[in-house]
């Protein structure tokens, strides 16, 4: 799955958003949503520059003619950055969002301020690899809304679901909207993700987050991350799933605001 074949993208198919003033913080959404997922940190708009944007196959950003890796999406947000007239920003992603800002880091350090990983990994277990084969497959087939029961009880803790607020909400119509096609190829890119040799690249001060209820891979990844990565440092979201700063955005706020004003 590591030697499939994939092609640059193009960073002029993306439309940064912007929100607020101050130093640059990009975010970068995870699989089947779009940049509307950081909504709830919008506060941190008065200190900082919310930049977002959404990924191929993604909200409003076209389906790419070809395959893409990570490796590929971070080089786009390189592409896009440098566009904008974007030297250097702290960057922070979750789950997939969260790959490309450590292929981000490692390859574009001078771009790179401070970086946020949540509920994230470096690289998925053989077993959730052979996964994103088979949830690939059932994206182009049935679509993704058929996917959407099943990924809830994954991105949220059963009472958070059970309320069904407007996080819960939002992620069941966003999911539901994504096209069969660019969450496959976003599945496949996860699939053959292996960003560990990276690590030690990684220079920019980094903070990880992770749910309390995340899958225990997720869990032993982002202590992996924080003892891989030098003086990176590790901060529960309780109780969380994996759509953690949806579930727990004042968690995010506050651990964020404290990370990104240490000096």
């Amino acid at each position: 799955m590591t030697d499939r074949a994939t092609a640059p993208l193009d960073p002029g198919a993306i439309r940064l958003h912007r929100l607020g003033s101050g130093p640059p913080l990009v975010l970068l959404h995870c699989l089947g949503v779009t940049h509307r997922l950081w909504e709830p940190l919008g506060p941190l708009a008065e200190r900082f520059t919310l930049v977002s944007y959404d990924f191929p196959g993604h909200g409003e950003t076209a389906l790419p003619a070809a395959p893409y890796g990570v490796e590929e999406l971070a080089d786009q947000l390189a592409g896009a950055l440098r566009r904008e007239g974007i030297a250097r920003a702290h960057i922070g992603g979750l789950s997939l969002g969260g790959l490309v800002a450590q292929r981000f880091a490692a390859t574009y350090p001078a771009m790179t301020d401070r970086l946020i990983l949540g509920d994230t990994t470096p690289r998925y277990p053989d077993e959730m690899r052979a996964m994103w084969v088979t949830r690939a497959a059932a994206a182009r087939r049935d679509g993704v809304a058929s996917l959407v029961p099943g990924l809830l009880k994954i991105w949220f803790t059963p009472d958070f679901l059970a309320a069904d607020p407007p996080a819960v909400r939002f992620v069941r119509e966003t999911l539901s909207s994504c096209g069969g096609e660019g969450y496959a190829l976003a599945c496949e890119a996860l699939g053959a993700a292996e960003l560990r040799p990276l690590a030690p690249r990684i220079a920019a001060p980094t903070l990880v987050l992770c749910g309390t209820a995340e899958s225990t891979a997720f869990q032993d990844a982002a202590r992996w991350m924080a003892g891989n990565i030098a003086g990176a440092r590790l901060a529960w979201i309780d109780p969380a799933a994996h759509c953690s700063v949806r579930e727990r955005p004042e968690q995010w706020l506050a651990a964020l605001g404290a990370f990104l004003g240490a000096g």
